[in-house]
């Protein structure tokens, strides 16, 4: 986008919706949610049929959106985005506004998902996958080896399902949340169902269910698997839904916006975190106590899994919630003791305090189900706030996730190679 004004030597000229609308890179709709916000202001010139702007307030919010958005040369200090979804703040946070562990506490995932993409509190919405969808992303899903991790399952049916509907280049508003609402259910589908596993209908936590785990479902299990699902749906800006909004900005489509998000969420700093804080519990339960299984972590020069997070001074709320419904789980208690003895050990040498990470190992060993299990609630969940970041990030300047880079290189001219 050009810095200069946009009408030189015209002082004054007022521009079009249209003409505005592209000088931001921003759809027209955008331009009136500037309004609204009172980022710019508009008026209707008499005669005229619709609205029109300043110039020169256009481009100054034009260079104001430049800076903001990280990627201008010379830009400094860490990438600041504007959002509107999540805010975290002091040791508590937020989806739109309202504190997210509340609603996770009184909402199914679907209904906290909707709350995320529209504002909208949808009371019983159901998300239902279309048979042709679902059979497409089955087929791919069944030809890899039989050691593919769940996310690579996941992005594989992910990829079936964009194969399968040739509407996915509309990034329109309406087209987004329709293919939000079938790509989380296709996706689970997609997954192997484990055996013995009874739970095939209803809400995504029970369909989930029966492909985490083959153990009999409880009602406190499956309050604990829902509420997991609608407190990871979002976390502001993490390292995958910041990949998700870059792929969003080069104006990505949903299905492959989700990819990216899936491309980042196994590292083992991200969504495969609990599963090693899954097999660190396994050994504390097997040895009895955690004092020999911390010392050896600390021995070998490691983290300890499950433990403190950057963005808490005190607890994870998500752990604190998930722990509270974990009493509830009545084969929950051996996992539950252990994880406070982690916690107590550890406490013994640094002071940190339990994540989300360990709540979950808590339920994914209390149910039987393997340490890759909790990456697949923390993959599923999170597919919501990617979607509701996807659609905000359609609604800003493409491109604008592009900064430049600092080369410190050989300087030119070198001699070719040889």
């Amino acid at each position: 986008m050009r810095d200069q004004d946009p009408a030189p030597g015209r002082p004054g000229r007022r521009l079009s919706t249209k003409e505005t609308a592209e000088l931001l890179g921003v759809k027209p709709e955008t331009v009136y949610a500037y309004v609204s916000r009172g980022q710019l202001s508009s008026r209707r010139e008499p005669g005229g049929r619709g609205s029109t702007f300043d110039a020169k307030e256009v481009t100054a919010l034009a260079r104001r959106n430049r800076r903001e958005g990280g990627g201008g040369p010379g830009a400094g200090g860490e990438l600041s985005v504007r959002t509107r979804i999540t805010l975290i703040d002091k040791d508590r946070y937020f989806y739109r506004g309202v504190d997210a562990t509340e609603l996770a506490a009184r909402h199914s995932y679907e209904e906290v998902a909707e709350w995320l993409w529209t504002g909208r509190m949808c009371p019983g919405v159901a998300f239902t996958a279309p048979e042709p969808a679902v059979a497409v992303a089955r087929r791919a899903v069944r030809a890899l080896p039989e050691h593919t991790s769940p996310t690579d399952r996941l992005r594989v049916a992910a990829i079936a399902a964009a194969a399968e509907d040739p509407l996915r280049f509309d990034l329109s508003e309406e087209a987004v949340l329709n293919t939000a609402r079938v790509l989380i259910p296709t996706l689970v589908a997609a997954l192997p169902p484990q055996p013995f596993a009874h739970l095939n209908d209803g809400p995504l936590a029970h369909r989930l269910w029966g492909r985490l785990t083959g153990h009999e479902a409880d009602d406190a299990s499956l309050r604990v698997l829902d509420t997991a699902l609608a407190l990871l749906a979002d976390h502001d800006l993490a390292a995958s839904t910041l990949a998700v909004r870059v792929a969003a900005s080069a104006r990505a489509h949903a299905y492959a916006a989700v990819s990216a998000g899936l491309g980042v969420i196994e590292g083992p700093l991200h969504g495969a975190a609990s599963g090693l804080a899954h097999r660190l519990l396994l050994d504390v339960l097997d040895q009895g106590t955690a004092v020999p299984v911390i010392a050896d972590e600390l021995r070998a020069g490691r983290r300890i899994p499950g433990l403190g997070h950057r963005l808490y001074t005190g607890e994870d709320p998500r752990a604190r919630v998930l722990f509270g419904l974990l009493e509830q789980v009545p084969k929950a208690e051996p996992a539950l003791l252990a994880a406070r003895d982690i916690v107590a050990t550890t406490a013994r040498h640094t002071p940190l305090h339990a994540n989300v990470d360990l709540a979950l190992a808590v339920l994914t060993v209390a149910t039987g189900m393997p340490a890759s299990a909790g990456e697949t609630v923390f993959a599923v969940a999170r597919i919501a706030g990617w979607i509701a970041h996807a659609l905000e990030e359609y609604g800003e300047r493409p491109l604008r996730m592009r900064p430049s880079g600092h080369y410190v290189g050989p300087q030119p001219p070198q001699p070719l190679p040889e």
